[in-house]
């Protein structure tokens, strides 16, 4: 008779919602392991231990060892996971997520598939970064310009506030170490970001690939998203940190603190998630978690799966 370990799995309908969870916790040089509904995470300081339901994605750094019971734990959970580079500054590869429903990508690929409807949600998107500004008759070309220039304004006046030199953004994915401050807190910052936008899109099933701005990426509607918070939280971050720090500083461990304690403080989930929903006309009411599967038919839509369709005689 095989024998059961830990907690009972947790019914999808008793998860908290990805947008009541803690936005993301980083580990690196660690061994994560399990200990009934909870992970422990082991590492020279000790040992902690976490209720994995409450995590919204895990970021495992270099030199991390999980066991395959954590893994577990952690998919049954819906707790995104996301395997990154020395530092977090890669997004290397990610588990499955919560949800079992392909509701919210067949309403994704119907609107990124027309081009209609693309471009009146790369519009909304556009929209959202000029509050004040009717961009709705605005070309794809004239948005691209009107946003350059947005950004460009921003880290002029970062620049300014926090006296640090802005010769432009410049990173060297294969030398982290060369670039400015600024720059190594920007692209720290802003793969933080890309985790936590990754873990709620593939929480709600949506695609992650399927941009309606980026395009021909496995990760095109996660740049999509994530380049709506930029200016308000990543950018001014990294000129916080350069403008207050020294080359002999962790610049990396302080960016990632700033970030996540601003994603906890301004509650960042939840407004991925209602922003998601704006753009993708998805009501409020709507369940990500239904676990439901059916046979396609092209008259009646869709059909009961598991039953026997012999043909009639």
């Amino acid at each position: 008779m095989k024998e059961k370990y830990g907690a009972k799995k947790t019914e999808l309908r008793e998860l908290p919602k990805i947008s009541d969870r803690v936005s993301f916790i980083y580990v690196e040089h660690a061994k994560i392991n399990r200990t009934d509904s909870a992970i422990t995470v082991l590492d020279s300081r000790g040992t902690v231990r976490i209720p994995a339901a409450m995590i919204g994605v895990l970021l495992l750094g270099p030199g991390t060892d999980i066991s395959h019971r954590a893994v577990e734990l952690i998919g049954d959970t819906g707790t995104g996971i996301v395997w990154v580079g020395e530092r977090g500054v890669r997004n290397y590869a990610h588990g499955r997520a919560l949800a079992h429903s392909t509701k919210f990508l067949e309403k994704q690929a119907a609107l990124v598939s027309n081009t209609r409807t693309r471009l009146e949600v790369a519009r909304k998107m556009y929209q959202m970064r000029f509050p004040n500004e009717d961009v709705s008759k605005l070309t794809m070309q004239q948005l691209r310009g009107r946003e350059g220039a947005r950004v460009r304004k921003v880290y002029r006046t970062l620049s300014k506030q926090y006296q640090v030199e802005w010769m432009g953004r410049e990173y060297d994915i294969d030398d982290f170490e060369s670039g400015s401050i600024v720059n190594k807190a920007l692209s720290v910052a802003n793969v933080a970001l890309y985790g936590l936008v990754h873990s709620v899109i593939v929480a709600l099933g949506i695609s992650p690939g399927l941009g309606f701005i980026h395009t021909g990426h496995d990760l095109s509607f996660v740049y999509d998203i994530a380049d709506l918070y930029k200016a308000g939280l990543t950018i001014p971050i990294a000129f916080e940190i350069a403008g207050s720090s020294t080359e002999e500083e962790d610049i990396e461990r302080m960016t990632r603190l700033k970030v996540r304690d601003s994603f906890v403080d301004g509650k960042m989930m939840q407004q991925i998630v209602k922003d998601l929903q704006f753009l993708l006309d998805i009501e409020e009411q709507e369940k990500f978690y239904i676990d439901s599967i059916n046979l396609w038919d092209d008259k009646e839509k869709s059909v009961q799966y598991g039953v026997n369709y012999r043909e009639k005689v």
